[in-house]
């Protein structure tokens, strides 16, 4: 029987292969998701071994930040943008976790992000996650998780407002959409925690300056960002 099933899925691969969700040619043995020459191609920024980066200076004034990056560049039409887009919009988490894992695998590395004691994915309003079915910056948690072995919490942070598109605002505009979305509950766990907030793409910033701002009211030790790509 295990001979006749490996046979049935070896068959349905050569008829269906799988694509890259990247440049979308078919994977080979091995590949999951990702193509090899696409995952060695991205565009990392190594912005998680420096404290004065690009993310780091947009908070700069904003909200006392203890560390902030993004893992990856997002180009418009890039390998990047593709695979954002299948995260988001074609129902794959899957994609979210095994890039959270190249995600966590930067911050293991990183003498800034060693005594996180909570990740806490930017969250969706309820309406959207239903709509949706997941939440990515959940799923990037995920991948997280794995491998700093640092506990997930979605019961502090709450969206209580569905917010309008971000895409086409400036900062003041995408601050202003924000500034009420977010409430804090049961924050005397988080008092002297701390916490890593973690977005798929940061832009202006305004998305987690809002969420920065809700969490301070816990009063946690420290706060830190990553997002798994920057739009400069």
């Amino acid at each position: 029987m295990p001979f006749l099933k490996n046979s049935f899925l070896d068959l349905l691969h050569l008829l269906f292969p799988a694509t890259c969700m990247g440049c979308t040619l078919p994977l080979v043995s091995g590949e999951v998701q990702i193509c090899s020459t696409c995952l060695h191609g991205l565009p990392y920024t190594d912005q998680h071994l420096n404290l004065e980066n690009l993310v780091a200076r947009q908070f700069w004034g904003r909200i006392p930040c203890h560390a902030a990056m993004a893992m990856l560049f997002f180009k418009k039409g890039g390998t990047v943008q593709q695979l954002i887009h299948h995260l988001k919009y074609s129902n794959q988490p899957e994609l979210g976790i095994r890039m959270g894992i190249l995600l966590g695998e930067r911050l293991l590395s990183s003498p800034f992000y060693q005594d996180i004691d909570f990740l806490i994915p930017v969250p969706l309003h309820k309406k959207r996650l239903k709509k949706r079915g997941y939440n990515q910056s959940y799923s990037i948690a995920q991948g997280i998780s794995q491998v700093l072995k640092t506990p997930i919490s979605t019961k502090h942070l709450l969206r209580k407002t569905a917010t309008d598109s971000q895409t086409n605002k400036g900062r003041f505009l995408r601050f202003e959409n924000m500034s009420a979305a977010f409430e804090l509950q049961h924050p005397e766990e988080l008092t002297n925690q701390h916490l890593l907030l973690i977005d798929d793409v940061l832009t202006t910033g305004a998305t987690l300056e809002a969420c920065a701002i809700a969490l301070l009211q816990a009063r946690p030790e420290k706060i830190s960002i990553a997002a798994l790509a920057f739009v400069t």
